[in-house]
């Protein structure tokens, strides 16, 4: 494994990713692929734009023709797959980009993989996979997915395609499920980042229904690290969850961020839950700690030092805020905020 085709690489988890394995391995090319939509940003990836072991491709998955001659092109042996659209609200209002990305991107990136005989094939999934988890259990990655949204739903299919490919023809490769990753150059229709550039410019902050939703947040580079490992010692043909093992309520992690922030919890407003929104996820991680990774971070350390780089790095975000991300906004939370009452 020397030169990897990172797609979705201009994504906030494929750019972490991006850095983190320059950083850590000075015999890979590292070759983003990327179409750049709306949270695609190669501002993400300034702090390698003029590494010579990082080259940019702006191309669709979808496109079989364009995947393949980059391949080629950079003699790639390994592809990891971070292309996806990935925001559950946008899922709902228009299911169309998922299905195309996520589940027809995925088969053209694995018919690739397959004609040309690449070393690995790596997709990244999530937690979402396996839908509302009660309380007292942890899904483990034998479990059935049960997908609640159509963003879940693409996501599973896609998993179920790489196992297919791996079972029929021999492909080999590995899948990832991560829990909620949070830090430096998520797109602001996130939670966190939402929530921490809304505190800063002392707006409110729309929270789903009563807010006490159940999530694992993970700070991205310990996910990124833990796909590396999966990358060299994971078994061919094996699903790893990433996770941190701590469950934390969503209004928690609000105050967390507030309190970061010194903003007061006065910004918080209960809005209209989402459909479908699952109440919890919950991951075993005990086979990926079993390689020998565990998370640097907690949930709380996460969270502050997310904060602190949406504090200190207005020029990423203003400039979203400020384009076309306002329409999508008052589409998603206008209405919302509007009938919402204030925290007490």
């Amino acid at each position: 494994m020397k030169n990897i085709l990172v797609t979705g690489g201009a994504g906030f988890i494929g750019a972490n990713f991006v850095h983190y394995m320059l950083s850590r391995h000075d015999d890979y090319r590292i070759i983003v692929y990327d179409k750049l939509t709306y949270a695609g940003n190669l501002d993400n990836l300034l702090p390698v734009q003029d590494d010579p072991r990082y080259a940019f491709v702006r191309g669709d998955i979808c496109d079989r023709m364009m995947v393949e001659q980059t391949l080629r092109d950079h003699n790639i042996d390994t592809i990891v797959n971070f292309a996806a659209e990935s925001h559950v609200d946008r899922s709902i209002m228009d299911p169309d980009a998922f299905i195309q990305t996520s589940v027809y991107g995925t088969y053209t990136l694995l018919e690739s993989a397959k004609n040309l005989g690449l070393e690995r094939y790596h997709q990244i999934s999530t937690d979402e996979v396996y839908g509302h988890i009660p309380a007292g259990y942890s899904s483990k990655e034998t479990d059935k997915v049960d997908p609640r949204s159509p963003y879940a739903a693409s996501k599973a299919s896609a998993d179920l395609l790489v196992n297919a490919y791996h079972i029929t023809y021999g492909l080999p490769v590995t899948i990832t499920r991560g829990s909620n990753n949070i830090g430096p150059y998520q797109y602001p229709e996130k939670a966190v980042p939402l929530f921490a550039t809304n505190a800063i410019d002392n707006l409110p902050l729309p929270v789903y229904g009563d807010g006490r939703q159940m999530r694992e947040y993970q700070y991205v580079v310990d996910h990124c690290e833990a796909i590396d490992l999966v990358l060299q010692r994971g078994t061919v043909g094996e699903i790893y969850n990433i996770g941190t093992g701590v469950e934390v309520e969503n209004l928690t992690m609000i105050e967390i961020l507030l309190d970061s922030l010194n903003r007061p919890r006065s910004l918080i407003r209960h809005v209209a839950d989402r459909p479908g929104h699952d109440r919890r996820y919950s991951l075993d991680i005990a086979k990926i700690t079993a390689l020998g990774w565990e998370p640097d971070h907690s949930p709380a350390e996460a969270i502050n030092k997310t904060a602190d780089w949406y504090r200190d790095n207005e020029w990423w975000w203003r400039k979203i805020k400020n384009g076309d991300f306002r329409q999508y906004y008052e589409a998603q939370y206008g209405d919302r905020l509007r009938a919402a009452a204030p925290q007490e």
